[in-house]
Protein backbone atom coordinates (compact mmCIF):
# COMPACT_ATOMS: atom_id res chain seq x y z
CA UNK A 1 0.00 0.00 0.00
CA UNK A 2 1.24 3.50 -0.78
CA UNK A 3 2.71 5.59 2.00
CA UNK A 4 1.47 8.76 0.29
CA UNK A 5 -1.81 8.55 2.19
CA UNK A 6 0.12 9.64 5.29
CA UNK A 7 1.76 12.77 3.92
CA UNK A 8 -1.11 14.97 5.04
CA UNK A 9 -1.27 13.25 8.43
CA UNK A 10 2.42 13.86 9.03
CA UNK A 11 2.14 17.55 8.13
CA UNK A 12 -0.88 17.95 10.42
CA UNK A 13 0.89 16.18 13.29
CA UNK A 14 3.83 18.57 12.95
CA UNK A 15 1.49 21.55 13.06
CA UNK A 16 -0.10 20.20 16.23
CA UNK A 17 3.36 19.97 17.81
CA UNK A 18 4.18 23.64 17.23
CA UNK A 19 2.53 24.66 20.52
CA UNK A 20 5.05 22.49 22.41
CA UNK A 21 8.17 23.97 20.79
CA UNK A 22 9.26 25.59 24.05
CA UNK A 23 8.77 22.49 26.20
CA UNK A 24 11.79 20.97 27.86
CA UNK A 25 11.99 17.32 28.87
CA UNK A 26 9.84 16.92 31.95
CA UNK A 27 7.51 19.76 30.96
CA UNK A 28 5.32 18.09 28.33
CA UNK A 29 1.64 17.84 29.34
CA UNK A 30 1.43 14.09 28.89
CA UNK A 31 -2.36 13.95 28.85
CA UNK A 32 -2.24 16.18 25.76
CA UNK A 33 0.71 14.69 23.91
CA UNK A 34 0.10 10.95 24.36
CA UNK A 35 -2.75 11.02 21.78
CA UNK A 36 -0.33 12.71 19.36
CA UNK A 37 2.27 10.04 20.07
CA UNK A 38 -0.39 7.40 19.39
CA UNK A 39 -1.19 9.05 16.05
CA UNK A 40 2.47 8.96 15.04
CA UNK A 41 2.75 5.30 15.99
CA UNK A 42 -0.31 4.35 13.93
CA UNK A 43 1.72 5.46 10.90
CA UNK A 44 4.92 3.83 12.14
CA UNK A 45 3.22 0.47 12.75
CA UNK A 46 1.40 0.20 9.42
CA UNK A 47 2.62 -3.20 8.23
CA UNK A 48 1.01 -2.71 4.81
CA UNK A 49 3.80 -0.29 3.84
CA UNK A 50 6.94 -2.12 2.75
CA UNK A 51 10.47 -0.79 3.24
CA UNK A 52 10.82 0.51 -0.33
CA UNK A 53 7.56 2.44 -0.10
CA UNK A 54 8.58 3.90 3.27
CA UNK A 55 11.64 5.45 1.63
CA UNK A 56 9.37 7.80 -0.33
CA UNK A 57 8.71 9.64 2.92
CA UNK A 58 11.91 8.98 4.83
CA UNK A 59 14.22 10.11 2.01
CA UNK A 60 12.12 12.98 0.68
CA UNK A 61 13.73 16.38 1.23
CA UNK A 62 10.34 18.07 1.61
CA UNK A 63 9.70 15.88 4.64
CA UNK A 64 13.01 16.59 6.40
CA UNK A 65 11.66 19.27 8.72
CA UNK A 66 8.58 17.23 9.55
CA UNK A 67 10.65 14.13 10.33
CA UNK A 68 13.04 16.13 12.52
CA UNK A 69 10.08 17.55 14.45
CA UNK A 70 8.47 14.14 14.96
CA UNK A 71 11.74 12.46 15.93
CA UNK A 72 12.57 15.11 18.53
CA UNK A 73 9.05 14.83 19.94
CA UNK A 74 9.32 11.04 20.13
CA UNK A 75 12.60 11.18 22.08
CA UNK A 76 11.48 13.98 24.40
CA UNK A 77 8.13 12.41 25.28
CA UNK A 78 9.69 8.98 25.74
CA UNK A 79 12.23 10.44 28.15
CA UNK A 80 9.48 12.41 29.89
CA UNK A 81 7.49 9.20 30.40
CA UNK A 82 10.54 7.44 31.84
CA UNK A 83 11.33 10.26 34.27
CA UNK A 84 7.73 10.46 35.47
CA UNK A 85 7.52 6.70 35.97
CA UNK A 86 10.86 6.61 37.77
CA UNK A 87 9.63 9.24 40.23
CA UNK A 88 6.36 7.35 40.73
CA UNK A 89 8.31 4.18 41.52
CA UNK A 90 10.27 5.98 44.22
CA UNK A 91 7.01 6.93 45.95
CA UNK A 92 5.20 3.63 45.40
CA UNK A 93 4.31 1.07 48.06
CA UNK A 94 4.56 -1.62 45.39
CA UNK A 95 7.35 -0.43 43.06
CA UNK A 96 7.19 -3.49 40.79
CA UNK A 97 3.48 -2.96 40.15
CA UNK A 98 4.18 0.67 39.38
CA UNK A 99 6.97 -0.33 36.98
CA UNK A 100 4.67 -2.72 35.13
CA UNK A 101 2.25 0.16 34.47
CA UNK A 102 4.86 1.97 32.36
CA UNK A 103 3.46 3.03 28.99
CA UNK A 104 5.89 0.86 26.98
CA UNK A 105 6.29 -2.05 29.43
CA UNK A 106 4.65 -4.79 27.31
CA UNK A 107 6.60 -3.71 24.26
CA UNK A 108 9.85 -3.96 26.18
CA UNK A 109 8.96 -7.50 27.21
CA UNK A 110 8.67 -8.54 23.56
CA UNK A 111 11.76 -6.55 22.58
CA UNK A 112 13.98 -8.04 25.29
CA UNK A 113 12.78 -11.54 24.41
CA UNK A 114 13.73 -10.87 20.79
CA UNK A 115 17.18 -9.82 21.92
CA UNK A 116 17.70 -12.79 24.21
CA UNK A 117 16.77 -15.09 21.32
CA UNK A 118 19.46 -13.37 19.26
CA UNK A 119 22.27 -13.17 21.80
CA UNK A 120 21.42 -16.16 24.03
CA UNK A 121 22.90 -14.81 27.25
CA UNK A 122 23.27 -17.22 30.17
CA UNK A 123 22.34 -16.72 33.79
CA UNK A 124 25.10 -14.76 35.50
CA UNK A 125 26.41 -13.18 32.29
CA UNK A 126 27.34 -9.50 32.56
CA UNK A 127 25.64 -7.09 30.17
CA UNK A 128 26.56 -3.43 29.77
CA UNK A 129 23.89 -1.12 28.37
CA UNK A 130 25.11 2.16 26.87
CA UNK A 131 22.47 4.85 27.34
CA UNK A 132 20.47 3.43 30.23
CA UNK A 133 18.33 6.49 30.89
CA UNK A 134 16.23 7.27 33.98
CA UNK A 135 14.31 3.99 33.86
CA UNK A 136 16.79 1.22 32.88
CA UNK A 137 14.03 -1.17 31.89
CA UNK A 138 16.11 -3.21 29.44
CA UNK A 139 18.68 -4.20 32.06
CA UNK A 140 15.92 -4.74 34.63
CA UNK A 141 14.12 -7.18 32.32
CA UNK A 142 17.28 -9.04 31.32
CA UNK A 143 17.94 -9.57 35.01
CA UNK A 144 14.37 -10.46 35.94
CA UNK A 145 13.71 -12.87 33.06
CA UNK A 146 17.16 -14.35 32.36
CA UNK A 147 19.30 -13.77 35.46
CA UNK A 148 21.72 -11.50 33.60
CA UNK A 149 23.69 -9.05 35.73
CA UNK A 150 23.85 -5.56 34.36
CA UNK A 151 25.52 -2.20 34.21
CA UNK A 152 23.75 0.88 32.90
CA UNK A 153 26.00 3.62 31.51
CA UNK A 154 24.39 7.06 31.67
CA UNK A 155 26.03 10.31 30.58
CA UNK A 156 23.76 12.73 32.50
CA UNK A 157 24.63 12.65 36.23
CA UNK A 158 21.14 13.59 37.43
CA UNK A 159 19.57 10.88 35.28
CA UNK A 160 22.14 8.33 36.47
CA UNK A 161 21.33 9.20 40.09
CA UNK A 162 17.59 8.83 39.48
CA UNK A 163 18.08 5.40 37.91
CA UNK A 164 20.20 4.28 40.89
CA UNK A 165 17.38 5.21 43.22
CA UNK A 166 14.91 3.27 41.07
CA UNK A 167 17.11 0.16 41.19
CA UNK A 168 17.48 0.49 44.95
CA UNK A 169 13.70 0.82 45.36
CA UNK A 170 13.23 -2.33 43.27
CA UNK A 171 15.80 -4.21 45.35
CA UNK A 172 18.16 -4.66 42.40
CA UNK A 173 21.23 -2.74 43.55
CA UNK A 174 23.19 -5.97 44.02
CA UNK A 175 22.35 -7.14 40.48
CA UNK A 176 22.53 -3.92 38.46
CA UNK A 177 24.76 -0.91 38.89
CA UNK A 178 24.85 2.48 37.20
CA UNK A 179 28.03 4.13 35.93
CA UNK A 180 28.28 7.83 35.14
CA UNK A 181 29.85 8.52 31.76
CA UNK A 182 29.71 7.57 28.11
CA UNK A 183 30.84 4.56 26.12
CA UNK A 184 34.53 5.27 26.83
CA UNK A 185 34.17 3.74 30.31
CA UNK A 186 33.84 0.32 28.64
CA UNK A 187 37.62 -0.01 28.59
CA UNK A 188 37.62 -0.25 32.41
CA UNK A 189 34.81 -2.78 32.72
CA UNK A 190 34.26 -6.54 32.70
CA UNK A 191 31.38 -7.87 30.58
CA UNK A 192 30.12 -10.67 28.35
CA UNK A 193 27.90 -8.48 26.21
CA UNK A 194 27.37 -4.85 25.24
CA UNK A 195 24.15 -3.21 24.17
CA UNK A 196 23.82 0.18 22.49
CA UNK A 197 20.57 2.04 23.15
CA UNK A 198 18.61 3.39 20.21
CA UNK A 199 19.11 6.95 21.49
CA UNK A 200 22.85 6.68 22.31
CA UNK A 201 24.57 9.40 20.28
CA UNK A 202 26.61 10.16 18.26
CA UNK A 203 26.42 6.68 16.76
CA UNK A 204 29.72 6.67 14.85
CA UNK A 205 31.70 7.74 17.92
CA UNK A 206 29.86 5.27 20.15
CA UNK A 207 30.62 2.33 17.87
CA UNK A 208 34.23 3.44 17.38
CA UNK A 209 34.78 3.30 21.14
CA UNK A 210 32.92 0.00 21.43
CA UNK A 211 35.20 -1.38 18.72
CA UNK A 212 38.29 -0.20 20.61
CA UNK A 213 37.13 -1.78 23.88
CA UNK A 214 35.55 -5.16 23.09
CA UNK A 215 37.07 -8.53 22.28
CA UNK A 216 36.11 -10.34 19.04
CA UNK A 217 34.02 -12.85 20.99
CA UNK A 218 31.97 -10.17 22.78
CA UNK A 219 28.26 -10.21 21.96
CA UNK A 220 27.11 -6.77 20.82
CA UNK A 221 23.48 -5.78 20.36
CA UNK A 222 22.10 -2.53 19.06
CA UNK A 223 18.65 -1.14 18.39
CA UNK A 224 17.62 0.72 15.29
CA UNK A 225 14.49 1.60 13.29
CA UNK A 226 13.35 -0.02 10.03
CA UNK A 227 10.65 0.68 7.45
CA UNK A 228 8.00 3.18 8.51
CA UNK A 229 9.18 2.90 12.11
CA UNK A 230 12.13 5.04 11.03
CA UNK A 231 9.70 7.97 11.16
CA UNK A 232 10.32 7.80 14.92
CA UNK A 233 14.12 8.06 14.92
CA UNK A 234 17.05 8.14 12.50
CA UNK A 235 18.24 4.60 11.68
CA UNK A 236 21.82 3.53 12.21
CA UNK A 237 23.85 3.89 9.01
CA UNK A 238 26.18 1.32 7.48
CA UNK A 239 29.17 3.61 7.94
CA UNK A 240 28.50 3.76 11.70
CA UNK A 241 29.34 0.05 11.91
CA UNK A 242 32.79 -0.03 10.33
CA UNK A 243 34.78 -2.96 11.74
CA UNK A 244 31.73 -5.04 12.69
CA UNK A 245 29.83 -7.83 10.97
CA UNK A 246 26.17 -8.65 11.44
CA UNK A 247 25.22 -12.04 12.88
CA UNK A 248 21.46 -11.65 12.90
CA UNK A 249 18.52 -9.32 13.35
CA UNK A 250 14.91 -9.43 14.45
CA UNK A 251 12.37 -7.04 12.97
CA UNK A 252 9.61 -5.76 15.24
CA UNK A 253 5.97 -6.76 15.09
CA UNK A 254 2.87 -5.25 16.63
CA UNK A 255 3.65 -2.17 18.70
CA UNK A 256 7.35 -2.91 19.22
CA UNK A 257 9.37 -0.10 17.62
CA UNK A 258 12.95 -1.34 17.48
CA UNK A 259 14.76 -3.67 15.14
CA UNK A 260 17.31 -5.61 17.22
CA UNK A 261 20.67 -6.47 15.63
CA UNK A 262 23.48 -8.76 16.84
CA UNK A 263 26.99 -7.93 15.63
CA UNK A 264 30.59 -8.78 16.44
CA UNK A 265 33.96 -7.12 15.99
CA UNK A 266 35.95 -8.31 12.97
CA UNK A 267 39.00 -6.00 12.80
Amino acid sequence: MSCYKYWGNIVNICKSLEKYDGCKIGEYPLEEVIPILDAVEIIAHDESIDFDSAKHILENERMNQALNTIRKFYVDVGTNLEIDKAKEILEAEDPWAKLSSFHFYRRYEKLVNNEENLAKFSKGDKLVFIGGGPLPLTIIMFNKFFGVKGTSIEVVPEIADLSRKVLEKLGLSSQINVVDGNETVLSHMDYDGVMVAAFAEPKMRVFEHVHESVEPETKILYRTYSGMRAILYTPIKHEDLDGFTELGRVFPTGKVNNTSVLIKKIT
